[in-house]
């Protein structure tokens, strides 16, 4: 893949836009891709570290609720507490993982967490969970955006789909076996094993990583310029983040799939709170139905992550964002008209497998389109706008369904989605030839 590298931060907005190769070569399974040594010790790394961490996020709303008798927002209140670090401090993080040597990042970033995770064990107030959740948070944005800039340099670009398929194979297999699992751990061995168990976690992922031989990702963030040299240090930080965020806003078809993924995860962050009110209210149902309802979505997006990457082989990437931004509309739309238990398990479904056709596609074409110069900037500005996402559909939801109710806000988040893949149709069409912006 060919990509070029501004000297000068200032002039990022000139950056040429790099654009997939369509002679690519046929891509990769996951398997070929598991052949890969870095690969499958990054994907081995992500197992133990994504399984340690719901163990001890499920330990935390368990002890939250049932002893320290939390309100509804005060849980929220954790998932907002490990979110928002992520979303305020993801853009800043990707400058320095930027000129950051990745191992040591990585190694660090795991070392630095397993601590913090044992805190936990001493944590007796609400108050005490936030504040060390945060700080979990705040490492992890240094993580992310290095494990995305890790998988781009250890598979070659038709690689790219199974590769973070399997990463998010991981995330959505745990959402369905983690909770159960943590359930048997609290019950019989306390929530304190959890804690010390993902403790465990990011020790075993930091060896994995650190047993890795990184291969080069490229250059790194370009050396200061005369224009730069006698900026202050604020400055320069600022002049990397403005580089960054330039590319993005200046390369259409990138700009899109964030935004499409940025939906995808405002309507989940909408969705989760709501659908236990949804069952009670709309459909009367029991908590045994919620919990069968919630089920799907872990299941549809599981189920979709292995469909999508074994058939849809052949389709473009944005295809099959566009493809996943309906799905979630049309899921939405029979939340809304039809409120009944069989719909709301097949809304449940086609929503799931619609977010995997978004989540995988759009980190795919992020990882192709951008320069390995700017892939800690620009991976870290995707997450930070994901994240803010999340945390505006988990405030905005409860806002929203107390003026409107539950199923008009279905409603609204489906027309949202419908907007956005006609402004993505006009005006952000992935470009088939290098252009440079003006």
């Amino acid at each position: 893949m060919s990509t070029t590298s501004t000297t000068n931060p200032a002039s990022a907005s000139q950056t040429p836009s790099p654009v997939i190769d369509p002679e690519l070569p046929a891509p990769l399974s996951m398997g070929d891709v598991l052949r890969v040594p870095m690969m499958r010790r990054l994907w081995y790394a992500q197992i133990i570290s994504v399984f340690g961490d719901f163990l001890a996020l499920f330990a935390v709303i368990n002890v939250i609720t049932f002893h320290l008798h939390a309100n509804a927002q005060q849980v929220t209140g954790v998932q907002i507490a490990y979110m928002l670090p992520i979303a305020v401090l993801g853009i800043l993080a990707g400058v320095f993982v930027d000129r950051w040597p990745l191992k040591p990042t990585m190694v660090s970033s795991d070392s630095i967490r397993a601590c913090l995770c044992l805190l936990l064990i001493f944590a007796t107030q609400l108050w005490h969970f936030y504040a060390i959740l945060a700080a979990i948070s705040v490492v992890s944005s240094f993580f992310s955006p290095a494990q995305g800039v890790a998988i781009r340099s250890a598979v070659p670009l038709h690689g790219l789909r199974s590769a973070n398929a399997l990463m998010q194979q991981v995330m959505f297999g745990m959402r369905i076996i983690g909770p159960a699992l943590a359930g048997v751990m609290v019950s019989y061995l306390g929530a304190r094993s959890c804690y010390a168990f993902d403790s465990a976690s990011f020790v075993g992922s930091a060896l994995l990583i650190a047993s890795v031989h990184f291969m080069a990702a490229g250059p790194k963030a370009a050396a200061p310029t005369p224009a730069t040299t006698d900026a202050s240090a604020i400055a320069k930080v600022w002049l990397d983040m403005k580089q960054g965020i330039s590319f993005i806003v200046h390369h259409a078809a990138l700009l899109f799939v964030i935004l499409a993924m940025a939906a995808g995860m405002f309507v989940l962050g909408c969705f989760g709170p709501l659908i236990a009110i949804y069952v009670r209210d709309s459909l009367h149902a029991s908590t045994k139905s919620f919990a069968i309802a919630s089920a799907m979505i872990g299941l549809g997006m599981l189920v979709g992550i292995n469909g999508l990457n074994t058939f849809g082989k052949k389709l473009r990437d944005t295809v099959l964002v566009y493809s996943g931004l309906c799905g979630i509309a049309v899921g939405l739309v029979i939340l809304t008209a039809l409120p009944h238990l069989w719909s709301t398990i097949l809304g449940n479904l086609i929503i799931g497998f619609s977010v995997a056709g978004i989540i995988v596609p759009s980190q795919t074409l992020f990882q192709k389109a951008t320069p390995p110069e700017l892939m800690g900037r620009v991976g870290s500005t995707f997450m930070s706008i994901i994240f803010t996402a999340q945390i505006s559909g988990l405030v905005l939801s409860g806002l929203l369904s107390q003026y409107i109710g539950v199923r008009q806000v279905f409603a609204l988040c489906a027309g949202m989605l419908v907007v956005l893949m006609i402004i993505g149709k006009l005006w952000m069409e992935p470009r088939t030839t290098f252009e440079k912006t003006a």
